[in-house]
């Protein structure tokens, strides 16, 4: 058992990391950031969610860029292929669930 305070979570880098679980090869991570992630399409499905600050997400569908801003509590689902970049408004922490070793 665990209790994490997410707000108070910071990392020594841009995207750095606490993992939380691996639950048959899921992993759900706590990440910290104040800097743009890179263009990346992951290895399976994602599930991304702002629990402190706001993020820019852009997105591609039939190659044409996208964009969405995510606020607190707000899900970014991306599935299988879909191509996509965060892009936080100052400091940001979120909650990805996703294949292990993806990108």
């Amino acid at each position: 058992m665990e209790i994490i305070r997410s707000k108070e979570f910071t990392a020594t880098r841009a995207w750095g990391a606490k993992s939380i679980s691996n639950m048959n090869g899921i992993t759900t991570r706590l990440h910290w950031t104040d800097k743009p992630y890179k263009w990346h399409v992951n290895d399976g499905e994602e599930v991304f969610v702002v629990l402190d600050g706001v993020v820019d997400m852009f997105y591609k569908e039939s190659g044409i860029e996208l964009s969405t801003t995510l606020n607190v509590g707000d899900i970014f689902y991306a599935s299988v292929g879909t191509e996509h970049v965060a892009h936080p408004r100052g400091e940001a922490r979120v909650l990805v669930v996703e294949s292990e070793g993806s990108v």
